[in-house]
């Protein structure tokens, strides 16, 4: 199973307000260079705009973000998702992220809970709210203690702060939502969103000769 971390440096991380809007978005982010899109489970539209964009993006791979329960990763899988994303985990969310045969990403702030994913035998997880959770400094001091745990820090983050993250050896991607400002996204200036994520993209080639 191809791991989430692995898709591209940076996933997108959407929030959706009208399903109309979820398959030139994706088309803008593929077309910049970024495949790997979330959509977050936190609006009415994220379903049916992750069922879109599975349905009408075909370089796109859409997620679903904000995955809280059995129930939602039950309806992310019935509308196409392709990978899973959790603020955090419970062993009975993670019974059902693992259930679906989809990769996923459990959330993780602390050293104890990333302990208890490795427990259970799960080693990339997404680290959130990365920049309140303590940042790059936590995330570094992480890597020799922990070093089978890799990460996609979340929250926070923007076009200055994602090298620094994607410089750390436990660290495969991030997620933003700099790619995607609302007020682009309101006007559907689906230019304006492929070439940031052209840039984001980009971000990749400075920080893989780690």
């Amino acid at each position: 199973m191809t791991s989430v971390l692995d898709l591209a440096p940076v996933i997108p991380v959407v929030v959706l307000d009208d399903a109309a809007d979820a398959v030139p978005l994706a088309r803008a982010l593929v077309a910049g260079g970024l495949p790997a899109i979330e959509i977050t489970l936190r609006t009415p539209a994220a379903l049916a705009g992750i069922r879109a964009v599975a349905d009408g993006v075909p370089g796109a791979m859409v997620g679903a973000g904000t995955v809280l329960t059995p129930e939602t990763v039950d309806a992310s899988v019935a509308a196409g998702a392709r990978f899973l994303v959790s603020p955090g985990w419970t062993d009975t969310l993670l019974t059902a992220m693992r259930g679906s045969g989809l990769p996923f990403l459990p959330g993780v702030s602390t050293a104890s809970e990333v302990l208890g994913l490795l427990e259970r035998g799960v080693t990339d997880m997404k680290f959130f709210p990365a920049q309140a959770a303590g940042g790059v400094p936590y995330l570094r001091s992480l890597a020799s203690p922990l070093p089978r745990a890799r990460f996609c820090p979340t929250g926070g983050i923007d076009a200055a702060r994602a090298p620094e993250y994607l410089a750390l050896p436990n660290v495969g991607c991030v997620g933003g939502t700099w790619m995607v400002p609302g007020d682009a996204v309101r006007e559907r200036r689906w230019d304006i969103v492929a070439e940031l994520a052209r840039e984001a993209a980009a971000l990749g080639g400075l920080t893989r000769g780690r």
